[in-house]
């Protein structure tokens, strides 16, 4: 086979070391191309050429904003994607049942290529650009661009950091009155929210080896989920994290304050203020609007032979 590596060489858990390891994983038995990306949607761009250019593959080395650049460059190809894990947090690798290890990831990667195990996978679409695991609107963005923005101490700190971003978000958020509104193409209508996750794949994120679930009906051949909070009290936030650290079958509840829905093909957030949304963990400029829908077959994934988050289509 003809392969293509995507690196980012500067995300957080890149190394040389594993560089030269995955090098001679991929490359011993197949023809391998390795570029590397030096810009902000430069893998886009790489993943694109790639498929142009003949691989039967593209594998991306770098964290979940490597991957969905990659993938945005892939939709509606034949070219399947495989993720090895080179981030902070590595969420969709690790949602698709790939170990956090970039090297094991290759292994399992390439015998799933050799065996057939793809899925034509769906993907979320916020605004014009796909997302793969999850788009965040309000608090959830706010917390991701307080984190995004000293990214020194996201490479160092990892998780603490998040947690710490998260209170000090809260602490300035928590008694803001401006919140955004979701209208769904049923005919739904919440108000007032302050926080809305729009899930194409469960968990949401990981605490370290921790996942934590918010819709477990969320798979990559299953329509979107959103669950959302129109309160940032502590009484709202704290039985929902228990909840999402410690779940059962059916997620979170869908009751009160806190809203999940299930099998969401298209909502539009909209708000008199602008607020924050976040993409697949990479920030992006505060909106007035944002709509997200469903794009189903879009995205060839290599998935390991038994993944315990897809079901093969």
């Amino acid at each position: 086979m003809k392969l293509a590596l995507l690196v980012n060489p500067v995300a957080s858990s890149v190394s040389g070391r594993d560089l030269v390891l995955l090098k001679k994983v991929l490359g011993k038995d197949h023809e391998l191309v390795v570029h590397e990306t030096s810009r902000q949607g430069h893998a886009t761009r790489l993943a694109h050429r790639s498929y142009r250019e003949g691989a039967d593959a593209v594998f991306t080395l770098g964290g979940d904003g490597t991957i969905n650049e990659a993938a945005n460059g892939l939709l509606d190809t034949p070219c399947p994607v495989a993720p090895l894990p080179g981030g902070s947090t590595n969420v969709f690798a690790r949602a698709i049942g790939y170990p956090n290890n970039a090297v094991a990831a290759a292994s399992l990667a390439l015998a799933a290529l050799e065996t057939g195990s793809i899925i034509r996978a769906g993907v979320g679409m916020a605004d014009d650009r796909a997302f793969l695991f999850h788009v965040g609107a309000g608090f959830d963005a706010a917390v991701v661009n307080q984190v995004e923005s000293r990214g020194t101490m996201k490479r160092i700190a990892g998780h603490p950091w998040f947690l710490a971003c998260a209170v000090s978000t809260w602490l300035k958020q928590s008694r803001l009155k401006d919140g955004f509104a979701a209208d769904f193409s049923d005919g739904t209508h919440l108000d007032g929210l302050r926080l809305a996750v729009t899930l194409n794949t469960n968990p949401y994120t990981f605490l370290g080896d921790r996942p934590l679930d918010l819709a477990p009906e969320a798979t990559l051949t299953s329509e979107l989920s959103v669950v959302a909070l129109s309160s940032l009290s502590l009484n709202r936030l704290l039985p929902a994290a228990k909840l999402a650290l410690f779940p059962d079958d059916e997620g979170l509840p869908n009751r009160g304050a806190l809203h999940h829905l299930r099998d969401i093909t298209s909502v539009t957030y909209s708000g008199t203020t602008p607020f924050r949304y976040q993409l697949d963990g990479e920030p992006h400029s505060p909106v007035n609007s944002l709509t997200v829908s469903y794009r189903p077959d879009a995205l060839s994934v290599v998935v390991p032979a038994k993944p315990a988050e897809v079901r093969p289509s």
